[in-house]
């Protein structure tokens, strides 16, 4: 079993200001005007979490020792789910009881010249309207790429040459009105846009906001009205590139920082609300459309390196692939309650 290098991210760490308070001098005139006040060295309150994450708990524990490391998640319209199994290769089922059934086994890698890992790993995961599953094949040879799965199972590498073999796809999304798949390639850091029709891919956007620092650039991906949106795990950011008239990427845009060791993430409903997978620090956090964030869910919930999210409604599915503390690879359920504002 190989495992993951750990990646240190920058904690946070919390000051506690004490204010003292001085008792008025003995003989002091008792009309006499109170003195101006000191201004506040008290932080702003954050502001006040839209939405939490309630009643979490793991609905499946999967096996580290035979590669059951979830990395990705596709939602079935029932409410099941599809995970990519990164070190066994796999994309594998979990109904809503917990019983899980491997879809399909991409093939071994002989030699693989992974980079930053050395293992053949499945990465990315998104399902189309009619079943069709695209999978994230990481491995240093000709096999890299974007891997697709027919509804009745049978199995091919979906992209060409287009893609180099040294590539790391990692997060995919499809935006299929328009025939295209988006896919963030972790190393050096860029985003793909390949064709539904023939596979061809080509680079997409790319600039040092995506690139890598240390391990891993370009993460997790979504496509949301008319942008596309990214994670940088090494930089600990939320990213938008709107999607121009032409097809062509607009400017980067920074949405989010401070959110160390970001993996997947997914959007809570309508808005630009995200729920992020912090991979390093094991936890979920929400991202309010100003950029500042919460934690809602951490190690005491369950979770164990997570690295995507999903939502379905009021279902939060959040699987943990235990990369660095190789323990207790699972998936795990809550439910979202949103927080109305306050007149």
């Amino acid at each position: 079993m190989v495992r993951l290098p750990r990646v240190a991210g920058a904690g946070a760490v919390a000051v506690a200001l004490a204010v003292l308070a001085s008792a008025p001098t003995a003989g002091a005139t008792a009309l006499a005007e109170p003195p101006p006040p000191l201004p506040s060295t008290l932080p702003a309150p954050a502001p006040a979490a839209p939405l939490s994450l309630v009643d979490p708990h793991i609905v499946r524990h999967f096996d580290l020792a035979g590669g059951q490391t979830p990395e990705n998640i596709a939602l079935e319209p029932d409410g099941s789910a599809d995970l990519t199994f990164s070190f066994a290769r796999q994309v594998a089922h979990v109904d809503k009881r917990g019983h899980v059934r491997t879809i399909a086994t991409l093939p071994a890698v002989a030699d693989p010249q992974t980079p930053e890992i050395g293992a053949a790993v499945t990465t990315g995961l998104a399902r189309a309207h009619d079943g069709t599953l695209y999978v994230g094949y990481a491995t240093g040879t000709d096999a890299a790429g974007v891997w697709r799965i027919t509804p009745n199972g049978e199995v091919s590498r979906f992209t060409d040459e287009d893609l180099p073999a040294r590539s790391f796809i990692n997060g995919l999304a499809l935006d299929e009105r328009h025939g295209v798949l988006y896919a963030a390639d972790s190393d050096p850091g860029k985003v793909w846009r390949i064709s539904l029709d023939d596979g061809s891919a080509t680079a997409w956007a790319t600039g040092p906001d995506l690139e890598r620092v240390g391990f891993f650039g370009a993460n997790g991906i979504k496509v949301r009205e008319g942008s596309v949106w990214v994670s940088n795990f090494d930089r600990g950011t939320l990213l938008r590139i709107p999607i121009e008239a032409d097809g062509s990427a607009g400017p980067v845009e920074t949405r989010a920082t401070g959110l160390d060791g970001i993996d997947d993430f997914a959007f809570a409903g309508k808005g630009e609300t995200v729920l992020a997978a912090l991979n390093t620090t094991s936890e979920v956090a929400v991202v309010r459309r100003d950029g500042s964030h919460t934690v809602l869910l951490t190690a005491a919930d369950g979770l164990s390196n997570p690295t995507s999210v999903a939502v379905n409604r009021q279902k939060v599915y959040v699987p943990s692939a235990a990369y660095n503390t190789q323990n207790d690879p699972n998936l795990l359920l809550a439910r979202l309650e949103k927080h109305r504002p306050k007149p």
